[in-house]
């Protein structure tokens, strides 16, 4: 009998392509893959902690790793009565020698190359301990940007309190490129850092645990599930929703605060734990509402009117409180102040307030040449504007409110960044990096007992709403005559 040799003609382009897939199964992990495992010490043995994933046995955990599977069950008894199970956690030995006071440490990597020069000089110069570190983890768990301990160096024994704080902020730090709101997120956190390296002092030790928790559910549910916060007494961040409302019932499960720095509408009646900075619509329509009604007799509102649908939510709630405080509004079709014939709806004797159908200024941008017109024939005319609008150039007196109002301390704040950090600012209004420096001081504050501090861009006073959580109450409102 003639034996065919075997060979890549033979076997044809789909078998080599299923060989191909075969023998890169049975190719044992690379070292980069191995470092996205958790490590642990036991028994003065390095480890990793290995979840099992489905449709895998014992054999092929052992290839993966490289390791035998006598060495798997040493670790693990339990598998040489059972087996494997999914989803349990296993020990896997890595084989590798430990290194005393690293082997649980996590791959240093800083967060971003920009942050190096920072990092030595809070270092050098203010006897300050920054560690920063990146821990790649699988999909289904916790990804830790950093874990900054900010302390005086010293040999001696450290006696001090540790407080450890938590930082949750999606900072796309496994994205090569970062988006504007990850820049953001970035002077943030660079702010908050210059806020602790400012409170630390001779009987506290702050420690600072930063995770990333992109717009994942799953990063925050885990995070919520696992021990990582267990020594955190406070935490500080969040973006989205549903991350919000997990780490929210975390807080109040373990009576650990927690200060969201940019929602305007969670729930606080039932959230004992939750600080909440931005203010509500309602509560700004209310500061407004007070503001005009003490003015009422010089003042005549008109509400530009659209289709229902449009109306930004701002605006509802300002018409609904008009009424609720007893003031008197025109109606203006949109279409009437566009042809310019909305003479009818305004008062020549009083101060025309105009409520503006939107929020956002590219949006009531072709509005304002009508009513600049309409301030040009005499009428006296102001708009309700925004406080992110003042970067804009508009030429109309204006009236909004904010929780940006101070402008204190700035210059030796600002020469304190431009010594530590390299990176020039993204944010202007407002500016990120103050946000984090006022707020981090704001959540050290209140677990000293404090519920007002005056920052460097704004005052925060805690007024709690029923017996729930607790809202900003800072909120300003400001008078701008024309540019």
């Amino acid at each position: 009998m003639q034996v065919k040799k075997f060979s890549v003609e033979r076997l044809g382009f789909r078998g080599f392509f299923i060989l191909a897939l075969c023998f890169l199964f049975l190719v044992p992990a690379t070292a980069q893959e191995l470092l996205a495992y958790p490590l642990d010490t036991v028994n003065g043995e390095e480890v990793y902690k290995y979840r099992v994933e489905r449709s895998i046995g014992l054999y092929r955990i052992g290839v993966n790793f490289d390791v035998s599977q006598a060495e798997i069950i040493r670790l693990n008894p339990q598998l040489k009565e059972r087996g494997v199970r999914y989803d349990e956690e296993l020990l896997i030995p890595t084989k590798r020698p430990v290194v005393k006071q690293q082997a649980e440490r996590p791959i240093k990597e800083p967060i971003d190359p920009r942050l190096e020069r920072w990092e030595k000089r809070l270092a050098r110069d203010t006897m300050m301990e920054v560690d920063p570190v990146v821990v790649t983890v699988p999909e289904d768990t916790v990804t830790v940007i950093e874990e900054d301990t900010i302390a005086v160096v010293d040999s001696i024994v450290d006696t001090r309190e540790i407080v450890e704080l938590a930082l949750l902020l999606p900072f796309e730090s496994q994205q090569t490129k970062r988006s504007g709101n990850a820049e953001r997120m970035l002077e943030f956190y660079q702010g908050a850092l210059l806020a602790l390296r400012d409170l630390q002092n001779d009987s506290t030790l702050y420690r600072l645990r930063v995770y990333d928790t992109e717009r994942s559910e799953l990063r925050v549910r885990a995070l919520c599930d696992s021990t990582e916060l267990n020594a955190v007494r406070g935490v500080l961040g969040l973006v989205y929703p549903i991350q919000i409302e997990l780490m929210a019932d975390w807080c109040d499960t373990h009576n650990v605060p927690l200060l969201l720095p940019f929602s305007d509408d969670i729930r606080l009646e039932n959230r004992l734990q939750v600080l909440q900075f931005n203010s509500t619509d309602k509560q700004e329509a209310d500061s407004l509402c007070s503001w005009i009604a003490e003015r009422s007799d010089d003042i005549h509102c008109v509400a530009i009117e659209v289709r229902e649908a449009e109306l930004a939510t701002s605006t509802r709630v300002m018409r609904k409180q008009l009424r609720a405080h007893g003031l008197q509004y025109t109606n203006l079709p949109l279409r009437d102040l566009l042809n310019d014939s909305c003479a009818y709806a305004l008062d020549p004797t009083r101060e025309n307030i105009f409520i503006l159908h939107s929020d956002r200024y590219q949006h009531v941008r072709q509005l304002l040449p009508h009513l600049q017109r309409l301030r040009d024939e005499g009428y006296r005319v102001r708009i309700i504007s925004q406080y992110s609008w003042q970067k804009e150039s508009i030429d109309l007196p204006q009236l909004y409110t904010t929780v940006f109002t101070n402008e204190e301390g700035r210059e030796a704040y600002d020469a304190l960044w431009d010594e530590f950090y390299v990176n020039d600012h993204v944010s202007e209004m407002p500016r990120y990096d103050l946000l984090g420096y006022d707020l981090m001081r704001a959540l050290v504050a209140w677990l000293h007992g404090e519920k007002e501090i005056h920052g460097l861009q704004s005052s925060i006073c805690w007024k709690q709403i029923g017996e729930g959580g607790w809202q900003n109450g800072c909120t300003e409102v400001v008078v701008k005559n024309a540019n």
